[in-house]
């Protein structure tokens, strides 16, 4: 419940943000992950806000798969805000530095029936920082395809790497 509550309440946000600043560079994006600390893929949403020449504001959200062993079932979900700064933005492609701001979602639950019956939960939420790169190949099209590689530093840190689309508005 807790998580469709936030999911709204992103989908708001962004539909808020994207209402306030109609520009031709702000782009709404979908993206496959995969998170080495948890070892799973994911599904995201992403956007990019231009702010000035070269930098941009760039929210997420990542939802990896849950997942599910010998009883035990985790899972784990992200918020970032970014931001990015275009080092080379030419015709065909835009590389980027990314930083920001991540918190992170641990639930894990363990279902105690083979084990006598006692069955266990707990959950734990992280603030941590962001790193990372990216790159946006421009193919002459509304539809912009993206590769990005962070890394999460946080307890455990996380390497995230992903891939996409981006949609300009």
């Amino acid at each position: 419940m807790k998580a469709r509550l936030l999911i709204t309440g992103a989908l708001l946000f962004f539909a808020g943000i994207l209402s306030s600043s109609a520009q031709t560079d702000t782009r709404l994006g979908a993206m496959l992950v995969y998170g080495t600390e948890i070892e799973n893929p994911g599904i995201g949403v992403t956007a990019e806000f231009p702010i000035i020449e070269d930098l941009t504001i760039a929210p997420g959200f990542i939802y990896y798969l849950p997942k599910d062993e010998s009883g035990i079932s985790l899972n784990w979900w992200e918020i970032n805000g970014n931001a990015h700064y275009y080092f080379s933005n030419t015709e065909s492609l835009g590389f980027y530095g990314l930083a920001g701001l991540n918190y992170s979602h641990v639930k894990v639950d363990f279902d105690g029936s083979g084990w006598g019956g006692t069955d266990f939960g707990a959950s734990d939420g992280r603030f941590g920082l962001n790193l990372g790169a990216g790159a946006n190949f421009n193919i002459g099209s509304s539809i912009t395809p993206f590769a990005e590689a962070k890394y999460v530093i946080i307890d455990g840190g996380q390497l995230v790497i992903g891939a996409g689309v981006k949609f300009n508005l």
